[in-house]
């Protein structure tokens, strides 16, 4: 179902209950197996689609895809992930939903430590310096 800014659903206080088709891997994904009332991504790529401007106001123009660039800790312990608009630069944080792809999640968190952004080899010769400022 598409909306328009008319009769828009505000799912700040409602459960969006939508399948809709990624955009990225083609997938159809359903609010099934989510864990809660909103999917709001693609429990197989990660990916999403800029809607808001607030989670849930369906209020953007923007419809670019939405990037998983990486995950964080809240205080709860729970995960999220942190996307990024491929056309605005827009970043927002979504938890994890219960079937999201474990592997994709991993991959994205282990990303500084696969890809540092210092050459790996240097890392002996910046702690002996280091230590030498002691």
């Amino acid at each position: 179902m598409k909306h328009n800014k008319r009769n828009a659903i505000d799912f700040r206080n409602n459960p969006c209950t939508e399948t809709f088709t990624c955009k990225v891997c083609g997938r159809i994904c359903t609010p099934e197996g989510a864990g809660s009332d909103h999917r709001n991504h693609c429990p197989n790529c990660l990916s999403s689609k800029h809607v808001d401007n607030e989670p849930g106001d369906r209020a953007s123009d923007c419809g670019a895809v939405m990037e998983a660039i990486g995950v964080w800790v809240r205080k709860n312990g729970e995960w999220a992930i942190i996307h990024r608009c491929k056309r605005c630069g827009k970043l927002s944080s979504n938890r994890v939903a219960a079937d999201d792809n474990p592997v994709k999640l991993m991959s994205i968190a282990m990303r500084p430590l696969a890809e540092p952004p210092f050459p790996v080899e240097h890392i002996k010769e910046i702690s002996r310096l280091l230590d030498e400022e002691k």
